[in-house]
């Protein structure tokens, strides 16, 4: 059976990591058996590229929430994606790229360097830890995270500049939704992995921001997440 190690549920979702939560969401759609091993520091100081998710399946180990879904659609077909047609294909990894590495980076903004925002951030992701990791581990990580967006360029602009680029995301995906079902019409895709996993960790999460605010403005992103919940996490 195929291990899925993540973080803890926080926050009320099944994780804060929208990473993890798209990969988890992943699985459920595909109706691919799996099991999550209790979370341990261990398994994050044995996480191949140093990050979660990963998961282990016949004995190899797979990093990144992308490899690990080429590798399942490889391994065990492709439920998901099979019915679109190479135009639509393009158009939801275009989407994909919007939401995990652009929209992503913004939202990380307002978890991990808005002063409100990093409290409620440290206590979902380290308020379980024993000392001295729960003294030492938070602002450690946290200076890495502004390293991280320094590095990637979003931390680069002025608080304004990253709402706007976020909130013209939002804007964008919420446009492009409108009244469909799902993300690419009728059907789920494994678009709806990402879309779902990262807008509910913009839209439930008790961190009040702008981006959560402009997002709040279109009620089909709202319902477009209590279907995927309703469907997958009942």
């Amino acid at each position: 059976m195929i291990k899925l190690f993540q973080f803890e549920p926080a926050f009320g979702l099944p994780n804060a990591s929208p990473f993890c939560m798209k990969l988890e969401t992943y699985l459920r759609m595909a109706g691919l058996p799996f099991e999550i091993p209790t979370p341990t520091l261990r398994h994050l100081q044995n996480a191949p590229k140093g990050k979660m998710p990963y998961v282990e399946d016949q004995g190899r180990i797979v990093a990144d929430s992308t490899f690990i879904i080429d590798y399942l659609k490889t391994t065990y077909g492709d439920p998901l994606d099979g019915w679109l047609d190479a135009s639509q294909k393009a158009v939801a990894l275009a989407f994909q790229r919007l939401i995990e590495e652009n929209l992503y980076w913004a939202v990380v903004y307002t978890r991990w360097v808005e002063p409100q925002g990093w409290e409620l951030t440290r206590a979902g992701f380290f308020s379980k830890l024993s000392p001295p990791l729960k003294w030492v581990l938070p602002t450690l990580a946290r200076r890495g995270i502004i390293r991280e967006l320094h590095g990637q360029g979003m931390g680069r602009h002025s608080r304004e500049e990253i709402m706007a680029i976020g909130r013209r995301d939002i804007t964008a995906l919420a446009d492009f939704l409108s009244d469909k079902p799902c993300f690419m019409g009728e059907q789920p895709s494994a678009l709806d992995a990402s879309a779902y996993a990262f807008l509910a960790n913009l839209l439930w999460v008790p961190v009040e921001s702008e981006l959560k605010r402009h997002a709040m403005q279109y009620p089909q992103l709202d319902a477009y997440c209590q279907r995927m919940r309703s469907r997958y996490y009942a």
